[in-house]
């Protein structure tokens, strides 16, 4: 492995890249509007990272009750999307260095792939990245590896001690540490440094101006 290469650089996205809680929540608020057998905003801020389903199926009557409350959700998103969606401070400018720079970008989401392209544009970093994983790119999800590790295929790397993978949730960390990545817990989503810490990430980020610094943190260990 040539110490120069670019580090590949994979991202979450809700939370790491966008906020975009306000929405989930909501989104959350709408599917189980009039009904007591529901999550409290904390248990579902707690699931985001999750595949959709997982965090829906317990408070859902069955398979059939479970597709209407899924529905719900993913109209009222899509419908709000754009006016509830917005870049952390930073992430634009981080994102384009990042491109730039050479490094091989990607993107980690349990959303579906349209949906995290969508937000990707509306904030005007899609370009950027070389792939985007969604929960529909494999059958295993956060916090399995199995998405870091199709990342990787996707990218080309062949060295996942040579990646990174950027979340804010510990689903993130446990899926980039069981896929022998480096991951960095990003401090500025709904997810506090105690809630992070059991994950033992590799690096704390407290805002967008420290992950080109890690980059080349990690880039220079290398050497």
């Amino acid at each position: 492995m040539s110490a120069t290469r670019p580090l590949t650089v994979l991202f979450d996205l809700d939370g790491t890249i966008v906020d975009s809680i306000a929405l989930l929540t909501a989104s959350m608020e709408h599917a189980f509007a009039g009904r007591t057998h529901r999550p409290t905003e904390a248990e579902w801020i707690a699931g985001i990272g999750r595949p959709l389903d997982d965090i829906l199926r317990p408070w859902s009557a069955d398979e059939a009750d479970l597709d209407l409350v899924r529905d719900r959700y993913r109209t009222f998103q899509r419908a709000h999307h754009d006016a509830m969606t917005t870049a952390y401070p930073g992430a634009v400018e981080t994102i384009r260095a990042l491109h730039a720079d050479g490094h091989a970008l990607g993107i980690v989401t349990s959303k579906l792939e349209v949906g995290a392209r969508r937000s990707l544009a509306l904030i005007g970093v899609e370009g950027c990245f070389q792939v985007v994983v969604g929960i529909d790119a494999t059958t295993r999800h956060k916090p399995d590896p199995e998405p870091v590790r199709f990342a990787l295929h996707a990218l080309g790397e062949p060295t996942p001690a040579h990646a990174v993978f950027i979340g804010d949730s510990t689903h993130d960390m446990h899926a980039g540490r069981a896929a022998g990545v480096q991951t960095a817990a990003a401090l500025w989503g709904p997810n506090t440094r105690a809630v992070l810490e059991p994950t033992a990430p590799d690096h704390w980020l407290h805002g967008f101006g420290d992950v080109r610094l890690v980059v080349r943190a990690i880039g220079s260990a290398e050497t």
